[in-house]
């Protein structure tokens, strides 16, 4: 955990499949193997990289079972790292984005 940096864990949560990941991870509980968590429409070789990352930037932990690989959050480890990190990202991944109306000019 002491390698896990606050730049790697921006950036493998910057992309919303990623996001979403770890997000289903965390909501349906773990370990959940890769298929199950990833969305259904990506390629495998995608999932595959994403995984990657996440598992690179600390934020998850895999594992082999059998002919299937599961997966964990590491929230927890990352709480006591980051204090108050992943509770404000993951919040503000559930918050919805603020609608924009049509008659509004862009700055």
């Amino acid at each position: 955990m002491s390698d896990v940096t606050l730049e790697g864990v921006l950036y493998a949560l910057s992309d919303p499949v990623r996001l979403d990941i770890l997000r289903k991870l965390r909501a349906e509980g773990c370990p959940l193997n890769c298929q199950s968590a990833a969305p259904a429409d990506i390629p495998k070789s995608s999932i595959s990289h994403h995984y990657q990352i996440l598992r690179e930037a600390g934020l998850i932990r895999s594992e082999r079972r059998g002919v299937e690989v599961v997966n964990a959050t590491r929230c927890e480890e990352l709480s006591k790292r980051f204090p108050g990190l992943m509770k404000a990202i993951l919040d503000a991944a559930e918050a919805k984005p603020a609608k924009e109306t049509k008659d509004k000019k862009p700055r």
